[in-house]
């Protein structure tokens, strides 16, 4: 079962050392709604913004944070994006940073949308990230778009196991019990009183997590693509992001109720 809970700001925003934007927009937000639920008898945390929070290891778990993607875009073409999507999706972190006092990161691949775009970053959002980093345990899991180590700071893995749960990019089959991963970006398309309404989402079932993409301007992959059915069970919960985190069966595998 879901259990929705609020988390209040672990500390006073103003006790970490990022730019006044990012404080701002955590300040406006001293609680959270969340919600939690059970995967291989741990006890994890679904945060509004698409993130992971691992109570019992102190662990904030962030898919596809696709950092530079509107640099890449102006570079070699493609769809012209607003030139903060990275401060954007930084702004965010920081903000469950706060909420949930993580001390360890895991970015499960996919974290910079290019091969070399971590030494492009801005000076402001180079500094905002390295700032982020201090005092805590970060790992990057190598990914498509990221395939090799970046230039900061942090541990670099293909895949890392902590107890029961291991964390890589992309779900590999057969499946491996209690796989957390990321790479498809799944979103879910409910119809509300004649209203589509489509949210980034987590999919569960008792083997695998799939976590959405953090990153903004991601877009997203359908529940009820092929590629998202074959890989999950019909028992399958979608976990759909937003101000308030609600748990569903998941669409296109398993009927709502």
């Amino acid at each position: 079962m879901g259990t929705a809970r609020r988390i209040r700001l672990s500390r006073p925003c103003s006790d970490i050392n990022v730019p006044l934007a990012i404080l701002a927009e955590a300040r406006n937000e001293q609680t959270m709604n969340t919600l939690d639920f059970d995967f291989q008898s741990e006890t994890l945390t679904a945060l509004p913004s698409g993130a992971l929070f691992w109570r019992a290891q102190n662990l904030l778990v962030v898919s596809d944070l696709h950092l530079g993607k509107s640099a890449r875009a102006a570079r070699f073409g493609g769809a012209q994006l607003p030139p903060y999507e990275t401060t954007e999706t930084l702004t965010r972190l920081a903000t469950d940073l706060t909420a949930t006092g993580a001390k360890r990161v895991i970015c499960l691949g996919d974290s910079f949308d290019a091969p070399n775009l971590d030494r492009a970053l801005p000076e402001a959002d180079r500094l905002t990230l390295t700032t982020l980093q201090a005092g805590r345990d970060w790992v990057w899991i190598e990914g498509n778009h990221d395939p090799g180590p970046v230039a900061l700071g942090g541990a670099h893995m293909k895949h890392l196991s902590i107890g029961p749960l291991c964390f890589r990019h992309i779900a590999e089959r057969p499946p491996t019990r209690g796989e957390v991963s990321g790479h498809y970006h799944p979103k879910a398309t409910l119809s509300l009183r004649g209203r589509a309404l489509t949210r980034a989402c987590f999919l569960f079932d008792d083997t695998r997590l799939i976590l959405p993409a953090y990153g903004a301007f991601t877009g997203g992959l359908r529940c009820d693509d092929p590629v998202l059915t074959a890989l999950m069970s019909p028992a399958t919960q979608a976990i759909l992001t937003g101000p308030k985190p609600c748990k569903i069966p998941m669409p296109g595998r398993a009927p709502l109720s």
